[in-house]
């Protein structure tokens, strides 16, 4: 086993100056080969108080960002145009997560990933629908999706 201190977030292992114990191998040929992580020392916990400081302050500035993006994605609907649309307003096809996000864009909102937006479920018709946005890890959002059919 190998100690090493993260340098960057790694999914399923830890976040930015976290101090993982993982397998030669693993350690080795990836973490460090990808500046994911570096060799841990005892000059090393400086460092990793230092990308603890800086990802704390980060965060603050984040989480208050985060809570103004929910803020604009609950103030109004958000419009979305359908491609094509048949009769009573059935959709050929449904709403995909990045149709969502581009909406958002489109509308000055800002800008969002399509992973982090829920679909509770498939949107396949005109009219009001509602979505939820993950913005950060605690703060998430409900957008209301005014879907229309394109003329």
């Amino acid at each position: 086993m190998s100690k090493l201190i993260l340098t960057s977030e790694v999914s399923g292992l830890g976040s930015a100056g976290d101090v993982v114990d993982v397998k030669n191998g693993y350690a080795r040929n990836y973490l460090i080969p990808q500046g994911f992580a570096v060799a841990w020392s005892r000059g090393g916990e400086k460092q990793v108080d230092s990308i603890k400081a800086a990802r704390a302050a980060r965060e603050l500035a984040t989480l208050e960002e985060a809570q103004d993006l929910k803020a604009k994605l609950e103030a109004a609907p958000v419009v979305l145009t359908a491609k094509a649309a048949g009769r009573e307003g059935r959709l050929f096809g449904s709403v995909t997560t990045q149709d969502i996000a581009d909406a958002v864009s489109n509308a000055g909102i800002g800008s969002i990933d399509k992973r982090t937006v829920e679909i509770p479920s498939a949107i396949k018709s005109t009219g009001q629908h509602e979505a939820t946005v993950r913005v950060r890890a605690e703060v998430v959002a409900t957008i209301t999706l005014n879907v229309v059919a394109a003329k």
